[in-house]
């Protein structure tokens, strides 16, 4: 019998693409939203922005502004990514009660039912618990194998069953952390490249106060675009990290709880 695997996610293979098609679509907002010749002075994108015009203004933030984009875009498409298949993954009803239900169906000596409680919750969780309790349930009359044998089988079904799961919660939580370090590195380099106008602009006799703003512009749109997308990925990797913890206890649980209830009704 093989263990049957909650499945949902993005492949490397899509997600590589999901990450090129954010920047592309950075690279069209920056030139066809923020660069619109109606958020400029005179129509003209080499000029000030309208008073006022956050878009215009936000253009000015310079050749770094669609990667910050990019960068803002993909932590938005993973994390609607990862709250769809952990909802996939957590399956149907309160996992707490779920777990309360199989427990006491177990102390019941209710195998069936709690198989059949597996098949309604459909989860993570229920794929783990379902494939201890079909193992719990096929060694339980064995007559060749001891109780050791028998316990040391259901908690490698258990284990096994676990490693398929764990997997899919995880999946592209590494495209989220890796957003929250890159977001404020790039951000910092645009920061960079607007202090070395700023300082050229300085450095002439009679400084350009044009060339001055815009590069102390594009510092600053810069730093806000890196902070924002850093502190945004973080906040998402944090929450699906706790997701996963909480179902990875819950799994834990029930599966000690499986090996405890045979190892007190097997003699």
């Amino acid at each position: 019998m093989s263990n049957k695997k909650t499945s949902g996610g993005f492949s490397s293979l899509v997600a590589s693409i999901t990450i090129v098609i954010a920047l592309i679509i950075g690279i069209l907002v920056y030139n066809f939203i923020f660069g619109d010749p109606s958020n400029f002075v005179n129509g003209d994108p080499t000029l000030e922005p309208v008073e006022g015009n956050i878009m215009g203004i936000v253009y000015k933030g310079g050749m770094i502004v669609p990667f910050l984009v990019a960068v803002n875009i993909t932590v938005l498409i993973f994390s609607i990514e990862r709250f769809i298949t952990l909802a996939k993954g957590k399956g149907k009803g309160n996992v707490n009660n779920f777990v309360l239900k199989v427990k006491s169906l177990l102390e019941a000596k209710d195998i069936k039912g709690a198989i059949a409680e597996c098949d309604k919750q459909r989860g993570s969780l229920a794929n783990v618990v379902r494939a201890g309790l079909e193992k719990y349930e096929h060694v339980q009359n064995s007559s060749e194998l001891d109780k050791e044998q028998k316990l040391e089988l259901i908690k490698k079904e258990l284990e096994e069953a676990t490693a398929l799961e764990l997997p899919m919660m995880s999946k592209n939580l590494v495209v989220i952390s890796t957003c929250a370090s890159i977001g404020t590195l790039i951000g910092l380099i645009g920061t960079v490249l607007g202090m070395i106008r700023s300082f050229a602009a300085m450095s002439q006799g009679a400084p350009d106060t044009a060339q001055l703003a815009t590069g102390i512009s594009e510092a600053l749109i810069n730093t806000f675009l890196g902070i924002f997308a850093s502190t945004l990925a973080i906040i998402m990797y944090n929450f699906f990290s706790t997701k996963i913890d909480q179902m990875t206890y819950s799994m834990d649980e029930a599966s000690f709880t499986i090996v405890q209830n045979f190892s007190a009704t097997e003699k």
